[in-house]
């Protein structure tokens, strides 16, 4: 019996490497980053207390990833990405995300790279290749306020083809993203149902009571002045309902845009970078239409220079949304705007990547320079400023300024873990509406990281 099965082992074992042997020209490559901090940072709720917390994340998000590569003779190879993202201060996906926050599959080979599914955008390709913020690290997670130019980062249902040089200093790509889930027609619709329903409703009881209250003045009152009064009344009570119907659009809006948001956007682009000689120089643009008709253009342009332990970067991006203002006259129109100003407004606010709140300012624009030095071959240090404005609001409450800075450290142990401490200070003015968050209306923040960092 025992003889019997280690035959058997032999033989697996013999047809397992005869198998390994066939796909030696295969590679799966399991990685990953995991990093937890603790942050403090001031004027933060209604109270503007400090905040003390741990964080999954903070010069690096946590995720693990596998890369698979496929020979496939004549200088070609296939592909596949994934990637997912989590917080390793509870083990916990993020809640705003989907699983996998990248995932692609795609064909190399002398005429360049083609790569279909969810994956980085042009613009942030550009900036973190070309001209990101720290050389060890593209950004800092915790606080990263250029990513808030990026458009989201991330492309779901996207073709992207890449073409380089041999020597890879000219490296360019294109971008188209398929639309999906997002159409606001049906929003729009439930949308003036409800507007109906609720105005209808307040319009009567408003006017059962301004008729009342005309009845009994009526008995005094001239006869001019009796004949105006159903005039009058209809006029309050078509105020009354058109007030309802605000409210309730608001309510049905705020329910049930996020599930048009989250899905996939058209978007079409590309960019261009040049590097030799330790200097880089690089640009992008991408175009996202939004679901109710919006366009969101976005543009960066940027360099970067190294020469030996230094790293200097300059950096410009601007993004622009084209929407029609004359829309909101109708409760379709004010609708679809409100869906494509939301979206916008997740990828501009957030205080991590140095958001403020959009409202209804249609223009960002935000200047970056920072610098880099590795003191020694453990020690690296950066500094990065950023200068974001604001503008085009109608009302001018949320038209103005945004300032950010971030100093960091970072220690290397080996080459795969390090510890870093970083200090970041931020600070608004300009509008009433502008301002870090709606909790604590706040204008300046200043936060402190320090943690450590694995990657395997």
């Amino acid at each position: 019996m025992h003889t019997k099965t280690a035959v058997s082992v032999v033989i697996a074992l013999v047809g397992l490497g005869g198998s390994l042997a066939a796909q030696a020209q295969s590679k799966v490559e399991l990685w990953g980053i995991v990093d937890v901090g603790v942050r403090h940072t001031n004027n933060e709720g209604a109270g503007k207390d400090g905040l003390t917390k741990m964080i999954g994340g903070g010069m690096s998000q946590s995720r693990w990833g596998l890369n698979v590569e496929e020979d496939l003779g004549g200088g070609s190879k296939a592909l596949a990405h994934v990637e997912h993202r989590f917080n390793a201060d509870t083990g916990e996906k993020d809640a705003t995300a989907p699983f996998f926050q990248l995932s692609y599959v795609g064909l190399q080979g002398p005429y360049g790279k083609l790569t279909m599914g969810r994956q980085w955008n042009v613009l942030f390709d550009v900036v973190t290749s070309t001209y990101a913020s720290f050389p060890y690290s593209p950004y800092m997670d915790a606080y990263k306020p250029e990513l808030g130019m990026a458009a989201g980062a991330r492309s779901s249902n996207s073709l992207k083809y890449t073409l380089a040089t041999p020597s890879r200093n000219w490296v360019g790509t294109l971008q188209y993203s398929f639309a999906e889930g997002n159409n606001t027609d049906a929003l729009a619709r439930g949308a003036q149902s409800a507007a109906a329903t609720a105005g209808a409703s307040a319009a009567a009881a408003r006017a059962a009571a301004l008729t009342s209250a005309a009845n009994i003045a009526s008995t005094t009152a001239a006869a001019g002045g009796a004949a105006n009064v159903p005039a009058y009344v209809a006029a309050q009570a078509a105020a009354a309902g058109q007030a309802a119907g605000a409210a309730a659009v608001n309510t049905y809006a705020q329910a049930n845009i996020p599930s048009v948001a989250a899905g996939a956007l058209k978007q079409v682009g590309g960019f261009l970078r040049y590097s030799e000689n330790g200097i880089s120089l690089g640009g992008g643009y991408l175009r996202t239409s939004l679901p109710g008709g919006s366009d969101l253009d976005a543009w960066t342009l940027g360099g970067s220079y190294r020469s030996g332990p230094l790293y200097v970067n300059l950096g410009y991006g601007l993004n622009k949304i084209k929407i029609d203002r004359a829309a909101s006259g109708d409760i379709a129109g004010l609708i679809r705007n409100a869906t494509d100003l939301a979206i916008v407004g997740s990828m501009w606010s957030g205080q991590t990547n140095g958001g403020f709140q959009p409202g209804d300012a249609n223009k960002r624009q935000m200047v970056k320079v920072g610098f880099g030095y590795q003191i020694t071959p453990q020690i690296n240090a950066g500094l990065h400023y950023f200068h974001a404005k604001q503008s085009g609001g109608a009302s001018g409450l949320y038209n103005g300024k945004a300032n950010f800075m971030i100093a960091a450290v970072d220690y290397a142990f080996s080459k795969r873990t390090d510890a870093y401490f970083a200090v970041d200070h931020t600070r608004i003015s300009g509008g009433a509406g502008m301002e870090i968050d709606v909790a604590s209306h706040a204008r300046t923040r200043t936060g402190i990281t320090a943690g450590l960092r694995h990657r395997f």
